[in-house]
C-alpha cells in the first residue's frame, strides 16, 4: 500500500503518455533503419523498452543482432558500419565508445541513443561477449514486470535521491536492471524497503532458484549483495555494488520506513566552496591537505577512476610506511586534470627515526646490524633493549611533500596503467589552497561535508 508521498512522487517521475509514445515511435524508427541498412534484426533494450524509465531519462538502447557465425572482428566492423549509417540517415551526431567491443553513442532527434552490435543467440550459454546477455534481460522482464512498473520507478527515484543509483565505478551503486530485479523479487517498493532494513552482508536473492541454498551461492560469490541473474546463473547482477553503497541503501531504507519523507526521493543539491572558504576550513581542521595533480588519461571514467583509486591506495601505503598516517584520501577525475588528495594529521616529522634491529642471539644478523651502524651514525645507537638491537638513523623523508615529489618512489608502487603513463609525463604536488580550482570546487565542498546520504536526509527533516 503506497503512502501519499509515494503517490505524489509517481506523478512527477512517471512518463507522460506523450513521452511514452514519442520514445516508442523513435525506437521503432531506429529498429526499422537497422533492418533496412544491415539486414539483421534489432530490438530496443533497457528501461525504455520495459517501460521502467524515469520521466526525462529518454535514453534509447538499440541492439543490432548479427549472426553468431561472424568473427568478433566482423561483428565490430559490420556493427559500427551499420551504426554510422543509421546516424547518417537521421542526420545525428555520434562518437565511438567501448564496452567489450566498440559501439556508437549518438544524439538523434533529441534522443540519446546507443547503437550496440551483438550476437543473435538462442540462450546465454552461447554468449561470445557480455553484451549478448542484454537482450535476454529485456525479454525476461517484459513478461514479468508489467504490474510493478510504478514500484520500479519509486525505487529508481529513491536510489537517485539517496545518491546510490548508478553502477559506474565512481558511484558503485544500483543499476536499473538491479532495481527491476529487486522489485520483482520482493513484489513491490514497500516490501523491498522493509526487507532491506534487515539485510546482512552476503544477502542472496535467487529469483529462479538456480541454487539449492544460500550457502552454496556464497561459496561462489563474495559481494555484499548477491542477485543471481535470472538469464545467467553464473553472474551476480549486484557485482558492481560496493559495500559502502549497500550499507547506505540499508540505512536509507531503515530511516525511510521509520519516518517517510519526500526528501528521500530528492537528490542532494551540489554545493561549491570558494578558495577563501577552502583555506579557512583547512585552517579550522588543523590538518594538511596535499594532492597529486596529473593530466587526466584520455579514457572513460569506468577505466580511469579505478586506476586513480588503485594509485591512491598505493601512495597511501607509501605515506603510512614513512610514518605519515593518512586521515582521509579521495580521487577526482576532471576533464583536463585529475586529483588524488591526501589529508594528513601530521605532514612533517623529526630528522631521526628509530630503527629496530634483530635479537642479540641471532648472531649473524646482529653482527651485521652493529657493523652497519657502528661508525657512520650521527645519532644514538646501536643499543640493546631487552633482547633486541635498536638505533637512531636519519629519516629519509621529513615532509610528506618531499615523499610525494619523489617521482621514482611514487612510480615504484602499484599504479594503474594509464595513470602511470600520465604521471611519468609529469605531475604536480599541491599543498593547501593550491589544491583549489574552479574545476574541483564541487568535489572539495563535498569532501568537507562528507556524511552518509541518510544522515543528510535526517538533517533536512530535523530542520523543518
Amino acid at each position: 500500500m503506497r503512502n501519499t508521498i509515494e503517490e505524489e512522487i509517481l506523478l512527477n517521475v512517471r512518463p507522460a503518455d506523450k513521452e511514452r509514445r514519442e520514445v516508442q515511435e523513435m525506437g521503432q524508427k531506429l529498429i526499422d533503419a537497422v533492418i533496412r541498412i544491415a539486414g539483421v534484426p534489432a530490438m530496443m533494450t533497457g528501461s525504455v523498452a520495459r517501460g521502467t524509465w524515469v520521466r526525462g531519462d529518454k535514453d534509447i538502447d538499440i541492439f543490432m543482432l548479427f549472426p553468431k557465425t561472424l568473427s568478433r572482428e566482423e561483428l565490430q566492423e559490420k556493427g559500427l558500419a551499420a551504426a554510422y549509417a543509421v546516424v547518417e540517415m537521421f542526420k545525428g551526431s555520434s562518437e565511438e565508445k567501448y564496452a567489450e567491443h566498440p559501439y556508437l553513442n549518438a544524439v538523434i532527434e533529441g534522443f540519446d541513443v546507443d547503437l550496440v552490435p551483438c550476437y543473435h543467440i538462442d540462450s546465454t550459454a552461447e554468449m561470445q561477449c557480455a553484451v549478448d546477455r542484454t537482450p535476454f534481460h529485456t525479454r525476461y522482464l517484459l513478461d514479468r514486470i508489467g504490474g510493478l512498473r510504478d514500484d520500479v520507478l519509486l525505487l529508481k527515484q529513491f536510489t537517485k535521491g539517496g545518491g546510490v543509483y548508478g553502477s559506474d565505478h565512481m558511484t558503485g551503486g544500483f543499476s536499473g536492471y538491479l532495481c527491476e530485479l529487486l522489485i520483482l523479487a520482493y513484489g513491490g517498493f514497500t516490501e523491498l524497503l522493509q526487507a532491506a532494513s534487515t539485510f546482512r552482508y552476503g544477502e542472496v536473492i535467487d529469483i529462479e532458484r538456480f541454487y539449492p541454498d544460500k550457502k552454496t551461492v556464497r561459496k561462489l560469490f563474495s559481494e555484499p549483495l548477491i542477485v543471481i541473474d535470472p538469464t545467467d546463473k553464473t553472474r551476480n547482477v549486484a557485482a558492481a555494488l560496493t559495500p559502502t553503497r549497500f550499507s547506505e541503501f540499508m540505512e536509507l531504507a531503515r530511516d525511510y520506513c521509520a519516518n517517510p519523507d519526500p526528501c528521500y526521493f530528492i537528490p542532494d543539491a551540489p554545493t561549491s566552496i570558494s578558495k577563501n572558504d577552502f583555506s579557512a576550513t583547512l585552517k579550522k581542521r588543523g590538518t594538511t591537505m596535499l594532492a597529486v595533480s596529473l593530466k587526466t588519461p584520455a579514457y572513460v571514467p569506468d577505466t580511469v577512476v579505478p586506476q586513480l583509486r588503485k594509485t591512491m591506495e598505493s601512495i597511501s601505503n607509501q605515506l603510512v610506511g614513512e610514518d605519515f598516517p593518512v586521515h582521509r584520501a579521495e580521487v577526482a577525475m576532471g576533464t583536463e586534470r585529475s586529483l588524488i588528495i591526501f589529508e594528513l594529521l601530521v605532514a612533517t616529522l623529526p630528522a631521526i627515526v628509530l630503527r629496530e634491529g634483530p635479537p642479540v642471539w641471532v648472531h649473524n644478523n646482529a653482527d651485521s646490524f652493529v657493523e652497519k651502524y657502528l661508525r657512520e651514525n650521527e645519532y644514538a645507537g646501536p643499543w640493546i633493549s631487552e633482547d633486541r638491537y635498536y638505533t637512531e638513523v636519519v629519516r629519509k623523508y621529513t615532509s610528506a611533500h618531499d615523499l610525494l615529489a619523489d617521482k621514482q618512489k611514487m612510480l615504484s608502487g602499484s599504479i594503474g596503467k594509464h595513470v602511470r603513463i600520465s604521471m611519468e609525463e609529469g605531475y604536480e604536488v599541491l599543498v593547501g589552497e593550491e589544491i583549489w580550482s574552479p574545476e574541483f570546487t564541487f568535489f572539495l565542498s563535498a569532501y568537507f561535508a562528507k556524511s552518509s546520504h541518510a544522515v543528510r536526509k535526517l538533517r533536512v527533516v530535523d530542520q523543518r
